[in-house]
């Protein structure tokens, strides 16, 4: 393991052990404080966030755009504040932690038994929203994970949520979407977070009016299970409490081949997420390229890629 290696897991271990034991007011600010630090000294994760909000607010000025990665970071890092802190968090405290709206498309999906995908994006703390999930609605579910380096680091996001009631499933070697679509069969539950592409094979939507690339994995599921595909956006208000909703269903079309049922569903998913990520736009945590008129040239499937959120 490299020296930059150790450190990332020194941080993240540190993080943990220490920020979980902090009061909750305390957690709050030391999380601000360090989101005002980064977002003055202006790296390129702060330019990337500004430059992906101006996709999202085309009108807006730089002093709005300023403003809103600022608001940015901010989120993000009360998304590291609370994860830290959720596995010492009471099961009153995680019920009453998420408020969703039109949760009842959820639960009548699982009451159906028919299986259910959830789809995310990076918005608000999805880790808080799967935790309420396995607590409030005592219902298990299946996740898939980014093989992070180093292996510590990953191992230590497993066991993370694993501790939370969730199962994970490494996204390279390609066991995962045999698995997922066995738990669907079964009537299980599925939560992915879909709004980044992590290999060559994403399905290309329009986004903020230009051109991205998102998991066809989700609308496979779909096709392929008959569960229900459910977009969920998530955000944050001035309370302790992370706001939600679950969209409707989107439907398998009836005509097609594979390839446009796919794309037609995957649109359909880009759209949910870009009408929660406009409403919210301070809380889509995305410090990464995303828009392909910004991606360089993968040097391979499982290139490197710059601050990923696990």
């Amino acid at each position: 393991m490299s020296a930059r290696d150790r450190l990332t897991d020194a941080l993240y271990g540190l993080g943990w052990g220490t920020v979980k034991k902090l009061p909750e007011p305390v957690a709050v600010r030391l999380g601000r404080t360090i989101a005002d630090l980064a977002w003055k000294q202006r790296g390129k994760g702060v330019k990337r966030l500004e430059s992906n909000y101006a996709r999202v607010v085309p009108d807006a000025s730089p002093e709005r755009l300023a403003e809103l990665s600022r608001a940015g970071m901010r989120s993000y890092l009360r998304y590291w504040m609370e994860s830290f802190r959720l596995p010492a968090w009471s099961p009153e405290r995680i019920r009453n932690g998420f408020d969703p709206k039109d949760v009842h498309h959820l639960t009548d999906g699982l009451a159906s038994d028919q299986g259910v995908i959830l789809a995310l994006p990076h918005l608000g703390n999805w880790d808080l929203a799967g935790a309420w999930v396995t607590t409030k609605l005592e219902t298990p579910f299946t996740t898939v994970a980014e093989r992070l380096k180093p292996e510590t680091l990953y191992d230590r996001f497993v066991a993370y949520r694993e501790g939370l009631g969730m199962e994970v499933l490494p996204h390279s070697g390609g066991t995962a979407f045999g698995t997922l679509a066995r738990r669907l069969r079964d009537g299980g539950l599925v939560c992915l977070v879909s709004d980044r592409d992590l290999s060559a094979s994403g399905v290309e939507v329009d986004f903020f009016g230009a051109t991205a690339r998102m998991p066809a994995g989700p609308a496979l599921l779909a096709q392929q299970t008959g569960a229900l595909l459910l977009p969920v956006t998530l955000w944050y208000d001035d309370s302790p409490v992370m706001q939600g909703r679950v969209h409707p269903p989107i439907e398998v079309p009836e005509s097609g081949t594979r390839a446009e049922k796919t794309s037609v569903m995957t649109q359909a998913l880009a759209d949910a997420f870009a009408s929660g990520i406009a409403e919210h736009p301070e809380d889509w945590h995305m410090l990464q390229r995303l828009w392909l008129d910004n991606l360089e040239p993968r040097p391979s499937a499982a290139g490197a890629r710059d601050g990923e959120r696990p």
